[in-house]
């Protein structure tokens, strides 16, 4: 008898796995990235703790104190004062001598009384001397009057008054004096700093070179109002200041008002006035008001030059043409 082959089984059909094997594997992503955040999160805040922390202890923040009234002190009261408001470090930036003030006494501080500043900052001020400084004049007999201007201001001195005479050596220096001594080469004559020696200058010959335009002063300090005056052979006039200047604030101060103004012509040697203020404001009108005249001045001059040239063109067309200059207004 036959015996029937048995009938293979079809293998059974793979289940699909995919959908179920890829969910554990989202959950745990998704648990990984949630754990870095919070990680990340973590990190951030106490990275910013840590900064904070820093920043107290390096730059003492919120320890905060107001600056004393040191001005008017002695330099020591005045370090004692500092010490026991928030150890606050006293540092001597200038000296100035001011005779109505005793020595060693604090004319200017900075910060300002009033400021709220961290602890142990420190605090500049300007001590009044004990008495001036003395400097040894130099002597700038011959040298023109920009160098002996110069080699005055790097010691300390300034021009007392410019003297013009008549001589070849125009803007030169024949002689200096000092409280009316005239000064030789070889003498050794000091000075307080800040005093002002008579500078004894040639004029030249030149009649036309004698003769200044007076330069623009408003707007600048005293210090550079003088300064500017003397390089153009001018002196320093009478000097006004409004109420609040004084000789501590006086450099701080600047020209509003100058007389003659800008632009004037003027014989060396003349004197030119100035008015001082410490008001922002009012030397913003000075200067403006300055800047204005200039301008008028300079378009009055400029017609005038226009005019001149036109008088100077019709007399040589007259004298072309023959006819006498007397008859130019009627030819014209």
């Amino acid at each position: 008898m036959e015996q029937r082959k048995p009938t293979p089984k079809r293998p059974a059909a793979n289940k699909p796995t995919s959908q179920k094997a890829s969910a554990p594997a989202e959950r745990t992503m998704k648990q990984t990235v949630i754990r870095h955040l919070v990680l990340a999160a973590s990190l951030l805040i106490i990275g910013v703790f840590v900064v904070q922390v820093l920043l107290g202890i390096f730059t003492r923040h919120g320890h905060y104190r107001e600056v004393p009234e040191m001005v008017g002190l002695l330099l020591d009261d005045a370090m004692a004062v500092a010490e026991s408001n928030g150890n606050l470090r006293i540092e001597v930036s200038d000296s100035l001598f001011v005779p109505i003030y005793d020595g060693g006494v604090v004319l200017e501080q900075n910060p300002k009384a009033g400021t709220e500043v961290k602890k142990g900052r420190r605090v500049f001020v300007t001590v009044n001397s004990y008495r001036q400084k003395m400097v040894e004049i130099p002597y700038v007999t011959g040298y023109s009057l920009r160098q002996a201007k110069n080699n005055l201001e790097n010691v300390g001195l300034e021009i007392e008054r410019l003297e013009y005479v008549e001589d070849i050596a125009a803007n030169y220096i024949l002689s200096q004096k000092f409280n009316g001594r005239t000064i030789e080469e070889g003498d050794k004559v000091e000075a307080e700093v800040g005093s002002g020696i008579t500078l004894v200058v040639g004029r030249g010959e030149d009649e036309e070179k004698s003769r200044v335009s007076v330069p623009r002063l408003v707007g600048m300090t005293l210090y550079e109002a003088k300064s500017r005056l003397w390089d153009s052979g001018l002196n320093v006039g009478r000097i006004t200041s409004d109420e609040g200047v004084n000789q501590l604030n006086e450099r701080n101060a600047r020209v509003y008002v100058q007389s003659p103004a800008q632009g004037s012509v003027a014989n060396l040697g003349s004197s030119v006035a100035l008015s001082l203020s410490l008001d922002d404001e009012r030397i913003n009108r000075g200067v403006t008001a300055a800047d204005e005249d200039a301008r008028r001045r300079e378009e009055a001059e400029a017609k005038a030059r226009e005019e001149a040239a036109e008088a100077e063109a019709r007399e040589k067309l007259m004298e072309a043409a023959g006819m006498p200059t007397d008859y130019e207004e009627d030819f014209f």
